[in-house]
């Protein structure tokens, strides 16, 4: 059997091929900044449709936030073949398993907007990451954690508008104590703050949310996309909740800025388990 993983920082998705079947599940986010070997161990440990598979894996394709460095993949690798004890492992940064999903072999700029935010460039067969991609507290430009972020201070300091500051009360326990304890002292504190995001889905249409929204973006397409000197000839490709729920936004402020999108992704799983297939000759 075959798998492949994309791994964010929240939520990590899987897909398996055999002859005789084709699985998929999820687990949670698998992210060496967050997780040691051990832990990912104990991850698939837990999960019962996990174990039965355990011994039929030959060969995974693991594609991760956080998979920039080759200590960093050390540990994701380490943790999958701790488990996975007769599988071949191969770890890549979730960049390039984007490409794969919205490039295909083309060349092009892919972009991740969904708990965090990063970009590269792609020429068709390999990713050149820039200095993007600093995490929820020097970047994340336009994604999850940014946005979550403007919500919960623009509530504690009194700047979110009436009417929506009371059904954000209503849905989220955001006192300073609460908010400062989840950030500072409990783990996994980027999804906490993208968890916050998801408060926008609902109230999409108010003037303000639309406004964050496009600040957001904005920010990103000055922060990442216009680094690129060739951004206004190559299509600009997104994979994540963020883009693909906001796309409506996020194309409209790339419109204005001369930027070509391409392919909108929510989940670049299944391209890139197509993509991995027709590499191993599986399909064509």
């Amino acid at each position: 059997m075959i798998l492949v993983a994309d791994s964010g920082s929240s939520k990590t998705d899987w897909m398996g091929y055999s002859p005789n079947e084709q699985i998929s599940f999820s687990t949670q986010g698998i992210n060496p900044y967050f997780l040691n070997a051990h832990d990912i161990f104990k991850l698939f440990s837990k999960k019962k449709e996990i174990a039965e598979y355990a011994d039929k894996v030959k060969e995974i394709y693991f594609f991760g936030a956080g998979c920039s460095s080759p200590d960093k993949i050390e540990v994701i690798s380490n943790g999958i073949s701790s488990f996975f004890t007769k599988a071949y492992v191969s770890v890549e940064h979730d960049l390039l398993g984007s490409a794969y999903a919205t490039c295909g072999d083309k060349e092009g700029l892919t972009c991740i907007l969904g708990t965090g935010s990063n970009i590269s460039y792609y020429d068709g067969k390999d990713v050149h990451a820039g200095a993007h991609g600093l995490g929820y507290v020097l970047g994340d430009e336009g994604a999850g954690t940014q946005f979550g972020r403007k919500l919960i201070t623009a509530y504690l300091y009194g700047q979110m508008p009436a009417d929506l500051a009371t059904e954000f009360s209503a849905s989220y326990e955001v006192d300073k104590e609460t908010v400062i304890t989840n950030i500072y002292q409990k783990p996994f504190p980027n999804t906490y703050l993208a968890s916050i995001s998801r408060f926008m889905a609902s109230h999409r249409e108010h003037p303000w949310i639309i406004q964050i929204l496009r600040e957001g973006f904005q920010e990103f397409v000055d922060t990442n996309i216009k680094d690129y000197p060739k951004y206004r000839t190559l299509d600009c490709h997104f994979v994540g909740s963020i883009a693909f729920y906001y796309q409506d936004i996020l194309k409209a402020v790339c419109q204005e800025n001369q930027v070509r999108v391409g392919r909108i992704l929510q989940k670049p799983i299944e391209g890139i388990y197509n993509y991995i297939l027709r590499k191993e000759g599986i399909l064509v």
